[in-house]
């Protein structure tokens, strides 16, 4: 008897350890990891293509990423253009029917977002234009509904009978960005109006939602590398409204920032456009933390 029920325990572990994580999800980005891993659970393994560290635009395709998404059962994408230098040839090279663009397994996560810096023209003499409008959209934490809903959407798509799950926990995710924004608000609260400085034209969503103001950018235009007269003209605008701080991204050398900042005195702030960003950065949560938590201190 005593041999039968260990050999019992054996196969429901079995059982259990071949079924925990068996829906296989490929994300590009890090944000969308763990967006998928709050709504998917133990139902779900996820991994993502780009790091939190690296500029979601340029990812180098690599055999390995295509190994992955030749297994995956759902496919998760910023969309727009962010990831269109990369992600279509990967997709292509997989091929892998059930995450193909149009299949169930395909999951466009801007689906529902109001987009922001929607060009009415084109023309690249402007630098590098998203012509369907600027695609950081998740660094609006109230978009991570968005998102999350676009994901839970895919995953009962290809796994309908864990739906109750899935929308259990979207829901649990859903009140977690309410309850959380209510503490974001509040400790932005006293710097509504601020003005700041970015190297790069890629947060209008979170300038937007929480209330700042960025005059002007490091790039004259957007992937325009900074030049001498666009430092002379940041220099004056830092001067003339006491702009406090200029932000970056880990993925931005700091040299330009740097000569701005000696002739100004505005503080040089990286902040995480992604999860992973920084080491202490676990998920999309402590994404806006981290940010926060370093602004505050500088805008006082």
């Amino acid at each position: 008897m005593q041999k039968k029920s260990v050999l019992s325990v054996l196969f429901v572990s079995l059982v259990l350890s071949v079924n925990a994580g068996n829906i296989k999800v490929v994300t590009t980005t890090t944000d969308l990891k763990s967006i998928t891993e709050l709504i998917g659970g133990d139902k779900v393994s996820v991994s993502s293509i780009a790091t939190g560290y690296q500029n979601p635009h340029f990812v180098d395709p690599k055999p390995s990423y295509i190994i992955g998404l030749s297994k995956a059962d759902l496919f998760v994408t910023v969309g727009l253009d962010l990831e269109t230098g990369w992600s279509p040839q990967l997709l292509s090279s997989s091929r892998n029917n059930k995450i193909q663009k149009g299949s169930a397994g395909y999951v466009d996560a801007s689906v529902g977002v109001t987009l922001y810096q929607v060009p009415s023209s084109i023309n690249r003499a402007e630098g590098d234009i998203h012509i369907y409008g600027n695609p950081h959209y998740w660094l609006d934490p109230m978009n991570g509904k968005v998102i999350a809903r676009n994901i839970a959407d895919g995953l009962e798509r290809v796994d309908p009978a864990n739906k109750a799950t899935y929308e259990a926990n979207l829901q649990a995710f859903d009140n977690k960005i309410d309850a959380k924004m209510k503490e974001w608000q509040t400790k932005m609260a006293a710097f509504k109006g601020s003005k700041i400085i970015a190297y790069h034209n890629e947060w209008v969503y979170f300038e937007t939602r929480f209330g700042l103001q960025i005059v002007d950018f490091m790039e004259p235009k957007p992937g325009i590398p900074p030049t001498p007269s666009q430092l002379v003209k940041v220099i004056k605008e830092i001067k003339d409204n006491k702009i406090k701080v200029i932000i970056s991204s880990p993925y931005f050398t700091t040299s330009s920032s740097d000569v701005v900042s000696k002739q100004t005195g505005a503080k040089e702030l990286t902040l995480a456009t992604s999860v992973g960003g920084f080491d202490s950065i676990k998920d999309y949560f402590g994404l806006f933390d981290y940010n926060i938590n370093q602004l505050t201190p500088v805008l006082k």
